[in-house]
Order: C-alpha cells, then sequence, then structure tokens
C-alpha cells in the first residue's frame, strides 16, 4: 500500500527538494521530556529539503485541515518505518509541516503510526501500543485518509496546542498559506 503511494508521490517528492527551506521558526512546547526528545530527533528535518533526501515524502500535497478542529497540516512519510512494532520516541514515522505563503515548509509536529493488523498478530492479549508511555489511538478503516486501520499518536513538538500536545487537531497550524493548485 505505502510502495504504491511512494510511486504515485515520486514527482511530489521531487517538488518538495524544489521548495525553499523553512525561514520561519515554529513556535515549541514547554519542557515536556516526551517533545524534548522529538525534537532532538527530527530537528534536522525543521528543512523539509533534509527529510525529502533521507527518503521521506509527501503521500499528497494537501494540507489536512478541519472546520472547526484546526488543522493538522502537511504529512511527509517515510514508510520504512511503518509497521506493526512498538516505535521508538526517536522514529516517528510521518512529519507535520504547515505550508507558508512562500512555498515553504515550517515543521509543527510528527505522527507515529502503528499497523492495527500487524500490531494485533504480535499482541494477541489486546494491548494497545505506546510511544514512551502514551498510549496511541486507534483510527479504524474505513477512515478519511484510506488507509487499513492503524494506531496513531500526533506529538506537536514544534507547535504549542492549546488542546495539548497529543491531540489530533492544533488550532495553532493553518492550511490557509498552502498556494492553491492551478486547475486547466
Amino acid at each position: 500500500m505505502f510502495e504504491t503511494a511512494r510511486k504515485t508521490s515520486w514527482a511530489l517528492g521531487f517538488a518538495l527538494l524544489a521548495l525553499p527551506a523553512a525561514l520561519a521558526h515554529a513556535d515549541p512546547p514547554g519542557d515536556s521530556p516526551f517533545l524534548a526528545q522529538v525534537r532532538q530527533a527530527t530537528a534536522a528535518y525543521r528543512n523539509i529539503n533534509v527529510a525529502a533526501q533521507a527518503g521521506w515524502f509527501a503521500r499528497d500535497a494537501f494540507c489536512v485541515s478541519g472546520p472547526d478542529h484546526g488543522a493538522m497540516g502537511v504529512h511527509v512519510v517515510n514508510p520504512a518505518l511503518i509497521g506493526g512494532n512498538q516505535p521508538k520516541i526517536s522514529e516517528p514515522q510521518i512529519l507535520i509541516y504547515e505550508p507558508q505563503s512562500n512555498g515553504s515548509m515550517v515543521l509543527v509536529g510528527v505522527e507515529y503510526v502503528v499497523i492495527a493488523d500487524a500490531w494485533n498478530a504480535q499482541h494477541p492479549d489486546g494491548s494497545t501500543p505506546k510511544v514512551a508511555g502514551q498510549l496511541m489511538n486507534l483510527v479504524p478503516t474505513p477512515n478519511r485518509y484510506g488507509l487499513p486501520s492503524v494506531y496513531e499518536l500526533h506529538a506537536w513538538a514544534w507547535r504549542n496546542n492549546s488542546h495539548g500536545n497529543f491531540a489530533d487537531w492544533n488550532h495553532n497550524v493553518t492550511c490557509q498559506k498552502q498556494p492553491l493548485p492551478a486547475f486547466p
């Protein structure tokens, strides 16, 4: 499934390399040890070009937003890290960027993802995966992302979130600066 997404997003991956590095700096949250570890592990990826060169790509170019929830941003995935194992705090599967009006991207958070069927097969006791003690949420199928059932956890390591560091949506992230695609 993710290999298909990689092939269909090949052109987008090259487009990411063409984007200017983010000039703006996100406003990181307080002194949570969890978030400090995430920031340390992902600091190099504040420049989206570095992420693209390291194998990360955007499944699609759209910024995820909700009518009353705030936004999540543009999800940039590293499929090599997605599986059924307990995620490591230093290896998020998804980087989340906020698009800027000049075409750059600002790293605002990360998302941890575990394929539910793979996890459940390895853990018949019904346990839920955790990231450094934080429970992950089940997103069943069908879902708006077109993914199989997954466990997920957002961590807003680079942008404050008044709803909490691990809430799905962030009112301090916006998709309004993303340029609209040209239509023929």
